[in-house]
């Protein structure tokens, strides 16, 4: 497995973010349950595929600066035919190197009450919760974490 660092526009950034959008809209029964504004390419700062040996996307992430010290990880994703494999820690180890590259000190992140296993996977992470953010603090189903890097 590798980790690159890719445009938002991949294809393979394109289709994992798009199976992450179909999973979750079957997990929280309605096609969008983003709480705040979805990302873009104008304000995603890094944007990480990981590919598994053959080539084939298997996992994605990426960030987006919430102000000169904070970023947040967006789109964390792994197909789940590659999830137990470490493709999740390896593209969260990418986006917080990275982070650490741009001088920020905190990481960010918010996922849902009907995603268990990313709870598990962001506490084991060393993530801790805290109160939701921005947009997030109006949504009942939001859970945020934050990690001091």
């Amino acid at each position: 497995m590798r980790v690159d660092a890719v445009i938002w526009d991949d294809p393979g950034a394109i289709a994992l973010r798009a199976a992450q959008r179909a999973e979750i809209a079957v997990r929280y029964g309605r096609p969008d349950s983003e709480p705040g504004a979805a990302p873009t390419a104008a304000d995603i700062a890094f944007f990480v595929v990981a590919r598994a040996s053959d080539g084939t996307p298997a996992g994605c992430g990426g960030l987006r600066r919430l102000d000169d010290a904070t970023g947040e990880v967006k789109r964390m994703y792994v197909s789940p035919e590659h999830r137990g494999t470490g493709v999740a820690d390896a593209v969260l180890r990418a986006l917080e190197d990275h982070a650490r590259g741009l001088g920020w000190t905190h990481l960010r992140l918010e996922t849902g009450d009907a995603q268990p296993e990313a709870t598990r996977f962001y506490t084991r992470s060393g993530y801790r919760r805290i109160p939701c953010f921005g947009s997030y603090a109006a949504s009942p189903s939001s859970h945020c974490y934050e990690k001091a890097l």
